[in-house]
């Protein structure tokens, strides 16, 4: 999986070249699945958007169609994941022994996301993992369907694009072709920064407290 990311370019190439036009729907089924189930988070997110957004320029998807079958895949996956979250958020607060859905905790999401919901599920699509995590959270924490699916549409819409357009205009440009695997890695790392500042300032905000 690591090698498939860092060197996402080559094997989305031999993924066309195998598959061709169904190599949309392997691309629907990645971001679904990224997206739709709390087990796969580790599946490329932004670098595969990324570089399928450079095969479009170059011929190898027609763009809006590309754009358009991932922003459905991304939203379709988030309301799996949403309503996953929804239907058994319930029995999974009720096992004692779990260490993950402590009552408590479930509780603090739900007041977390009741007040800033819209703006979590949106800054949310640029973090890997926390991208899995976040409908399932805000499902466990029973956030009305209707405030979800506004910001969760509003910030797929952002990523898909900004990520797709973004290597439809940029990742042909020679000094970003040469550097392609330097690239991938710098976008995973700058879209990994906010949840490790987040992290930072919950942990230092600990310790001040001891």
């Amino acid at each position: 999986m690591i090698d498939f990311v860092i060197h996402i370019q080559r094997h989305l190439h031999e993924i066309i070249q195998h598959f061709g036009v169904w190599s949309y729907l392997i691309l629907f089924l990645i971001v679904f699945c990224e997206t739709g189930l709390v087990v796969t988070p580790f599946l490329p997110g932004d670098s595969l958007l990324f570089t399928a957004g450079t095969f479009a320029a170059i011929g190898s998807f027609k763009v809006l169609w590309l754009w358009a079958i991932l922003v459905l895949a991304a939203i379709l996956g988030d309301n799996t994941n949403y309503f996953i979250g929804k239907i058994f958020g319930e029995r999974w607060i009720k096992n004692e022994k779990s260490k993950l859905f402590k009552k408590e905790n479930i509780e603090k999401t739900h007041g977390f996301f009741e007040k800033y919901g819209g703006k979590t599920l949106i800054l949310a699509q640029f973090v890997p993992i926390i991208r899995t995590f976040a409908p399932f959270v805000a499902g466990v924490g029973l956030m009305s369907y209707k405030k979800f699916l506004f910001f969760n549409v509003s910030g797929v819409l952002l990523w898909v694009s900004l990520f797709v357009f973004g290597g439809y205009y940029f990742g042909n440009i020679p000094i970003v072709k040469e550097h392609f695997s330097v690239v991938i890695l710098m976008i995973i790392v700058i879209s990994m920064l906010p949840a490790v500042w987040e992290i930072y300032k919950a942990r230092s905000h600990k310790s001040g407290q001891k």
